[in-house]
């Protein structure tokens, strides 16, 4: 009888190329993929570990796992990801409804850890980050669009940041390489490719000592590739160049957008956080890409309650949201996170406070949200379609001003009985919904 496998991906579009190459492995291997747990024999959960919140989810979905192996048909679970490459010897230890864990390095052996556990054996390996493959063939999760990863592991070690001791430094992937993936995702019909990396910007410094993204974006933005929108992820501010804005502005493909994570605007914090070039940098980015394309729409992420955060800290970041309006800000409080130098740092903002602060911060967010959306309202514009809504009867999907899984959506009504998910309509915009749009389909 063939074996069953389901896949859990948590966490970031990083995490998700990872269980997209494990999911080929798998299926080259002869197992049957099957989307819901409750028919799967065996359950691999790729998980993230970035914050306090993320190994919460990652040990709840193994909990409810484990209830199916009691109780149902499942026979194993095998965990990867980062939570395996940084917990491995807790999850080896004190979760023994774990059957396999399998490190970052060794994502390869998916196989035979399938193997093992129908075999009603346990699997444990654990190698260094740095022997995760980033080569390969994957099996794509989504319609219309895919991430394209060009680098792994980060070198800017944010105090805050346990990401580059489970994911290890910077490893950018051959330009050559790229571009060949970008070609396969190109002739199977993918129209929006998301670049993304741990710093997306730092892309080729290890490589050919320079900040090659430009030169990168250039070649992807080419005629042969055909893709109709790509966009840019997990940008730093400190890296964003003259040449990197000239580039985006001067390909139509290239959407007007960009992700640029600040975490914060006073220098004190962010000298704290160790995050390169301060307050000066971001400012000197945010001008630069605004005089290069001034409809460009940047999404920025931020952190309250940082060891240190004054209320005068506080208030200059508020300032700074409201007078620079970011069309799609989120927000996150601090999370001590063991094994990093802010973690041994004082911290005597209250929990109350700073849940005030997030509060506060997404409050302010979502009426400057509200008013950049309403120059949206009256206008025409391309939106990708992701799906339908049987509750409220209508389609959705994005405008390149959007992001997906994390921006909003675009709903619409259309004529048409069956519009196929990832292609592309017209849609008028006529209303605006906090963080979402809605509208309705029009002839081009």
């Amino acid at each position: 009888m063939q074996v069953k496998v389901g896949f859990v991906s948590l966490g970031c579009p990083k995490n998700e190329v990872d269980c997209e190459m494990m999911l080929s492995r798998v299926a080259e291997a002869g197992y049957e993929i099957v989307p819901e747990d409750i028919d799967a024999d065996v359950v691999i959960v790729n998980t993230c570990a970035f914050i306090q919140s993320a190994k919460e989810e990652g040990i709840e979905n193994i909990l409810d796992l484990a209830w199916l192996k009691e109780n149902k048909g499942l026979k194993g679970i095998i965990v990867t990801g980062c939570m395996a490459q940084r917990y491995f010897e807790e999850l080896r230890q004190s979760m023994p409804e774990v059957d396999a864990v399998l490190s970052l390095g060794d994502e390869v052996h998916i196989c035979r850890a399938i193997e093992k556990v129908m075999a009603g054996e346990k699997l444990y390996l654990h190698s260094e980050p740095e022997k995760l493959e980033l080569e390969g063939d994957r099996v794509f999760t989504h319609e219309g669009y895919a991430y394209l990863r060009i680098a792994e592991g980060c070198n800017n070690c944010c105090s805050y940041c346990a990401i580059p001791s489970i994911r290890g430094p910077l490893r950018s992937r051959p330009m050559e390489n790229i571009l060949q993936e970008a070609k396969a995702m190109s002739e199977m019909g993918i129209r929006e490719i998301c670049v993304v990396a741990q710093d997306t910007t730092m892309y080729g410094w290890d490589l050919y000592g320079r900040l090659a993204l430009p030169e990168l974006l250039e070649k992807l933005a080419g005629a042969e590739y055909h893709f109709r929108w790509i966009r840019l992820m997990y940008c730093y501010p400190d890296k964003v160049t003259p040449e990197l804005c000239r580039v985006m502005a001067e390909h139509e493909n290239i959407c007007r957008y960009i992700d640029l994570p600040i975490q914060h605007i006073s220098d004190p914090v962010l000298e704290k956080m160790n995050r390169h070039g301060g307050s000066e940098a971001i400012r000197r980015a945010i001008a630069m890409l605004r005089e290069a394309m001034p409809d460009i729409a940047i999404r920025t992420t931020v952190m309250l309650g940082f060891p240190g955060e004054k209320d005068k800290d506080f208030s200059l970041l508020s300032q700074f949201i409201k007078e620079t309006r970011f069309a799609r800000l989120g927000a996150f409080l601090y999370s001590r996170e063991e094994g990093t130098p802010a973690s041994r740092m004082e911290n005597k903002t209250t929990k109350k406070t700073k849940e005030g602060r997030l509060e506060s911060v997404m409050q302010t967010q979502l009426s400057v949200t509200e008013a950049y959306h309403a120059g949206f309202v009256g206008k025409t514009m391309p939106v990708l379609v992701e799906g339908y809504d049987p509750g409220v009867r209508l389609y959705f999907g994005r405008t390149e001003f959007h992001a997906p899984e994390i921006d909003g959506v675009v709903y619409f009504s259309s004529p048409q009985k069956a519009l196929p998910v990832g292609e592309f309509v017209t849609v008028k915009i006529e209303e605006v919904m906090e963080y979402d749009l809605l509208g309705k389909e029009v002839a081009e």
